[in-house]
């Protein structure tokens, strides 16, 4: 009996690929461009996704089975033309919450204490140049963290804070279920008072341009801003502008409204930035743990499983 084949839009852990040759035929998308993904979609019975896909990929894919995310967020698949199709989408909650929410505590300790700096200036301009840099950092004990989306990755964030000495207020369409540490806030209270504001809500309809001039008005000047969640999440040239104009005290975007950056894009020349290239989610960790859940899944629904973790199980009864 012939292997099924599955197409991967991006490489994967090399430790879960063998597992997966063993059970399947294995395709790697050379890019991502639609029209690669369309040429190749056509054979496969299983997908990986990596990449944004195209969204009519459905289309042109008359033998496909099943669609597994390398991941969390499924922005990234169009779900809805899958469902209309019959075929199981799955994802990876949890998966990378780990990696991200280090991240997010990385980037706050890296803008309020800017350790590579200090490191920089003593290497190339000694002692005496590099001790008054300290004299800017602060601390994070009886500062204001506001989360914007209390779900499981702002849930661990503002348990990591709250270790820190931190006081949380959250933003979420669901306070009820906020941890005891964490206080309901509405937008204007969050943005207002929080000291650092951290972006981990998903991507929809309600939470697209959430963060515009008007939003970043209200922020004190020093605050800071992380964006670990969807580049329309935020006006990006709003907050270049309030970087530039001194109304901002810092920013972290690993999410950005062209991936990848162009080598002109405006985000280089502002001051006070931190840029990652969408990288929050992954260490060597979390993707051996990603690849190893992918796999597993694309197996069990390629033998017609139905894994807990499909997102449309409408599928299995319509």
């Amino acid at each position: 009996m012939a292997k099924p084949t599955v197409l991967l839009t991006d490489v994967i852990h090399p430790a879960m690929r063998p597992v997966l040759e063993e059970h399947c035929q294995v395709i790697v998308a050379p890019d991502a461009s639609p029209a690669t993904l369309k040429a190749l979609i056509s054979k496969a019975d299983g997908l990986i996704v990596r990449n944004k896909l195209p969204d009519d990929l459905f289309d042109h894919a008359p033998h496909l089975r099943a669609v597994v995310r390398h991941g969390v967020g499924l922005d990234l698949i169009p779900v809805a033309a899958a469902t209309q199709r019959g075929i199981p989408v799955a994802n990876l909650p949890g998966s990378n919450t780990t990696a991200v929410v280090e991240y997010c505590m990385a980037a706050i300790l890296h803008l309020r204490r800017p350790l590579s700096k200090l490191d920089e200036q003593l290497r190339a301009g000694g002692w005496a140049a590099a001790r008054p840099l300290a004299d800017a950092g602060s601390e994070l004990r009886g500062s204001t963290l506001g989360i914007v989306g209390v779900g499981a990755i702002g849930t661990r964030v503002a348990a990591v804070a709250a270790a820190f000495g931190m006081d949380v207020l959250g933003l979420t369409r669901r306070p009820d279920t906020l941890a005891q540490y964490v206080v309901a806030a509405d937008k204007t209270t969050l943005f207002s008072q929080a000291d650092v504001v951290v972006l981990t809500c998903p991507l929809n309809e309600s939470t697209r341009g959430l963060v515009d001039a008007a939003t970043l008005a209200l922020m004190k000047p020093d605050a800071l801003l992380v964006n670990v969640a969807r580049a329309a999440v935020v006006d990006t040239a709003a907050v270049l502008a309030a970087l530039a104009a001194g109304r901002l005290g810092g920013a972290a975007l690993d999410v950005h409204d062209r991936q990848p950056l162009a080598a002109d894009d405006p985000v280089f020349s502002a001051p006070r930035l931190l840029l990652t290239p969408h990288v929050a989610g992954i260490t060597a960790t979390s993707l051996l743990g990603m690849s190893r859940g992918a796999v597993e899944t694309m197996l069990a629904l390629l033998r017609n499983e139905r894994p807990a973790n499909v997102v449309n199980p409408e599928v299995y009864t319509t």
